[in-house]
């Protein structure tokens, strides 16, 4: 097995090799990082780890194993995430592990290795551990690659410096994959019970008071899902679409819009950006300018989200947001073109919302403004905005009479 890393660029090839496969599951997903990551650093065996949540508590839960002198089975292993074994402390700290023999580990090192966790017939020696992260810097999982091998050597060799490096940006890009993955196969896994259960409903009428609850969780859950999968690829999203279904919440209400409206609005306007999820991963992840037909695909994410939600009768003001979001008061916005009251009012109190967050959020191309100077942006414009051109009359209005109640929204759910 090759273990050279001279490939100029790595982490492109890495991204193409496990993307090569539409449509595929988060196992055979991990089954693929785990090939390349052997294939390009010459390690024999692996383990992929993804971390689990219940409340407060996280643990690490092998989601794919490989060994090329054995074949292992996924084991129903939980690894506490502490800095005692070599997996945990790697999720706990966040940094990659080289060790050259897994029973020498220094002294100053606070993990140790267990040789009850050795597969029957095999011994560890060499071991590259890394997190992987995502552009929050959280650690979702971590990738455990065992003995390295060079041609001609009998025994296992240590893992280069080198590769602990290589690995390091490759890591970062695949954890994006795996984390929407997993999301759009819990989405998935809802929308079966979800449907199970509206058939369970059908089938016996006495239980339907008892299951409407837990039916309504299911479909919030899965369109919280939706939601995050959308947002992916931001950076520095955070809680952001979670403020933009609050701050819609609050405009709806002082607007004096009825109970219903407000209600929908509040959990729709979180699936304003989800037509990104058709767009070329390639388009949203890109540093720097978009050609004009890259921008030209990604002024199309309006018309993509309509087409994913409008099928749904609960989601029909969910696809009237998405659809029409990016249009403005003077008929300059996307992509039709709508003018004034032609573009639903739900849609206007989104833009304004969605408008508000950026201005409070950091980007890579501008920083966090103060509720101050945000207020004063969408009263009075800058460089980029024109109040009066982009936003209906009535809602900048109403906003500069009820800001402070934005403010406390922000506050509330601040990142």
């Amino acid at each position: 097995m090759a273990s050279g890393f001279d490939d100029s660029s790595p982490v492109l090839d890495f991204l193409e090799f496990v993307e090569r496969q539409p449509q595929q599951s988060v196992r055979q997903l991990l089954d693929k990082i785990l090939l390349k990551s052997r294939m390009i650093t010459g390690a024999e065996a692996g383990t992929v780890f993804i971390v689990r949540r219940k409340g407060q508590q996280r643990w690490l839960q092998p989601a794919s194993m490989q060994n090329e002198r054995i074949r292992p089975k996924l084991r129903d292993l939980v690894v506490p995430i502490t800095a005692k074994t070599i997996a945990g402390y790697v999720a706990g700290a966040g940094e990659a592990v080289r060790l050259d023999d897994v029973y020498a580990i220094p002294p100053d090192r606070p993990f140790s290795f267990n040789p009850q966790n050795e597969l029957k017939g095999y011994r560890t020696v060499s071991m590259l551990a890394f997190p992987l992260k995502n552009y929050q810097d959280q650690v979702i999982g971590v990738v455990q690659l065992i003995n390295r091998r060079q041609p001609a050597l009998p025994e296992p060799v240590p893992f280069e410096a080198e590769q602990t490096r290589l690995v390091t940006p490759i890591a970062r890009a695949i954890a994006t994959h795996i984390e929407r993955a997993d999301m759009l196969e819990r989405i998935r896994e809802q929308n079966v019970k979800l449907h199970q259960r509206n058939r369970e409903l059908a089938e016996q009428r006495a239980q339907v008071v008892a299951l409407q609850g837990e039916t309504e969780e299911a479909f919030m859950l899965s369109i919280n899902l939706l939601a995050r999968a959308a947002e992916i690829h931001d950076e520095e999203t955070g809680n952001h679409i979670l403020r933009v279904n609050e701050y819609s919440y609050f405009l709806a209400r002082e607007l004096d819009m009825p109970a219903s409206f407000c209600d929908e609005i509040r959990y729709s306007a979180q699936l304003h950006d989800v037509g990104k999820m058709s767009i070329n991963t390639a388009i949203l992840t890109k540093r720097g300018k978009l050609t004009p037909e890259e921008r030209a695909e990604m002024d199309r994410h309006p018309h993509y989200g309509h087409q994913i939600l409008a099928h749904s009768p609960r989601l029909t003001l969910a696809a009237e947001i998405a659809y029409c979001h990016h249009e403005k008061w003077d008929g300059s916005g996307y992509p039709r073109q709508l003018q004034g009251e032609a573009i639903p009012i739900s849609a206007r109190i989104v833009a304004l919302a969605d408008v508000y967050d950026a201005l409070r959020s950091a980007r890579p191309y501008k920083p966090a403004f103060s509720h101050e100077r945000t207020v004063e942006i969408i009263l009075q414009g800058d460089e980029r905005i024109e109040p009066r051109r982009h936003f209906d009359p009535k809602l900048i209005q109403l906003f500069g009479e009820q800001h402070a109640g934005m403010a406390a929204i922000y506050q509330r759910l601040k990142d």
